[in-house]
């Protein structure tokens, strides 16, 4: 809140999901103006300025930080500049790898269930049946 007059102070992270659908506004839009990032961030977001898709790439790369936490985007940003790129492409590769897959619950087997006489591999057998044919 800012309770002086003839002062607008605008959050830019709420306005971070309208970006999915107006990336421009990510260049033009007032909450951007002089929005402060992490500076890995930051320095993605002056490479990105030169592509093409740069402001939707960069959005891309904005919107994994309400799934992933800021600290995560910024190292993740800071990797990929560590090796030399800076797509959006490439960040969200890093972020998806440094998520750790859910450990499988272990699965019991109750004791009705277990083989009394568990099969042998005896591939002998079948090449006898394959010689009499």
């Amino acid at each position: 809140r800012c309770f002086g007059r003839d002062q607008t102070v605008y959050d830019p992270w709420h306005y971070v999901p309208v970006l999915a659908r107006k990336p421009g506004a990510l260049r033009n839009g007032a909450p951007f103006k002089d929005w402060l990032l992490p500076s890995a961030l930051e320095r993605i977001r002056r490479k990105l300025r030169s592509a093409e898709d740069g402001d939707r790439q960069m959005v891309d790369i904005l919107t994994a930080v309400l799934s992933d936490g800021l600290a995560a985007v910024e190292a993740a940003c800071a990797e990929a500049l560590r090796e030399g790129v800076h797509s959006a492409d490439v960040v969200l590769n890093i972020l998806a790898r440094r998520r750790d897959p859910p450990v499988p619950a272990p699965i019991l087997i109750p004791d009705a269930l277990r083989l009394q006489h568990e099969p042998l591999a005896d591939c002998s057998r079948y090449d006898s049946l394959r010689s009499s044919a």
